[in-house]
């Protein structure tokens, strides 16, 4: 039989006091769920009286340990969601939607940016803010160093963005770099990628793993975007026992829920707010702003500020959970509503 802790599994994990057995969610296919257990790879579904209609427990995600009602014959039941140890999430980018979950239970976060005319601090400091607040490590990786004659001005940018990250420069087509990313990469460990379409998640996938195990896109010469050759988030075991959650390529990333990774991203804007004169202090108009006075004396850059008041206003009008928890109430109403019908016109089945 599989042994589960080989990837990333403790005893510890499991709730006192209940059925089922541990698996691991490997990609989401919509409804359907690749799953890895003690009897190999196998495939579930949720069961619906607990989370469509109970309405407590998290949709499981890719990286998610979760409880199954095995079935040897066909699907597995999908029946309760682990605790996580870290949880990444954006805001979805359909109206109206609210959280969308992208991966949980990881130890490292790599964010990958190329050193082409994808680099972009701005989209950086999103990445970083989302990563401290998933509850892992985020380590900066910028790529395609082979494309670049001088880097160093990229490298320092990113290391004043990415203030107390470990930054590595990479080549995946010369393998420079490459060597510095092993000790992240140690038997039972997950990183997560993420990254735009292009930057070379897939290449570093394949480089690490020493086979060509994901699909590879070209790169458009004139803006340097690529293909979305991965598709949907999936966990790929390396065969070092590191594991490594993949992600489609992300642009667009919404903020949900940054209390903690704003302050950690962005600590040395946070450093100034205990400095100002009043406590109350708006850091706009108001006499002995430490702010204003850092960013006169060169100590804070004012494009430094206004990233973190963007972040932060998209953040508060994230965090409008109760609108949001009122569509999700509406949804399970709509669900029950559903569910009565079908049951009326024929009832339904094995759930």
């Amino acid at each position: 039989m599989l042994n589960l802790e080989d990837y990333g599994f403790t005893s510890s994990m499991m709730p006192e006091d209940t059925d089922g057995i541990p698996a691991r969610v490997t990609a989401v296919h919509k409804e359907r769920y690749e799953l890895i257990c003690e009897y190999g790879y196998i495939f579930g579904r949720l069961k619906s009286s607990i989370y469509y209609f109970g309405g407590l427990e998290a949709f499981p995600t890719t990286g998610d340990f979760v409880l199954i009602d095995y079935n040897p014959r066909g699907d597995s039941l999908i029946i309760k969601t682990l605790k996580r140890k870290s949880f990444f999430s954006r805001r979805d980018p359909l109206p109206g939607r609210g959280e969308q979950a992208v991966a949980a239970n990881f130890d490292y976060v790599f964010i990958m940016q190329s050193l082409n005319y994808d680099f972009n601090l701005k989209r950086m400091e999103r990445y970083v803010t989302l990563a401290w607040q998933s509850g892992a490590v985020p380590v900066v990786i910028l790529t395609k160093a082979d494309l670049v004659d001088d880097y160093s001005e990229q490298m320092l940018a990113a290391q004043r963005v990415a203030a107390g990250i470990d930054v590595y420069v990479i080549s995946i087509k010369t393998g420079f770099g490459l060597d510095s990313l092993k000790s992240y990469l140690k038997p039972g460990k997950t990183v997560v990628f993420l990254g735009s379409s292009g930057v070379g998640k897939s290449s570093l996938v394949n480089a690490l793993a020493g086979q060509e195990i994901m699909a590879v896109g070209d790169i458009r010469e004139d803006d340097s975007k690529g293909r979305h050759t991965t598709t949907r988030r999936q966990l790929i075991m390396l065969p070092d026992g590191a594991m490594i959650i993949d992600t489609p390529g992300m642009r667009e990333l919404g903020m949900w829920d940054v209390s903690i990774g704003l302050g950690e991203a962005f600590n040395d804007v946070e450093s100034f707010f205990g400095k100002c004169k009043f406590s109350d202090c708006h850091h706009q108009t108001e006499p002995g702003c430490a702010i204003k006075a850092a960013i006169m004396k060169g100590e804070l850059s004012k494009e430094r500020w206004e990233s973190y008041l963007r972040l932060k206003r998209e953040a508060e009008f994230s965090d409008d959970k109760a609108g949001y928890l009122r569509q999700k109430q509406q949804w399970h109403k709509n669900l029950a509503k559903w569910s009565r019908q079908r049951k009326k016109n024929g009832g339904l089945r094995n759930e």
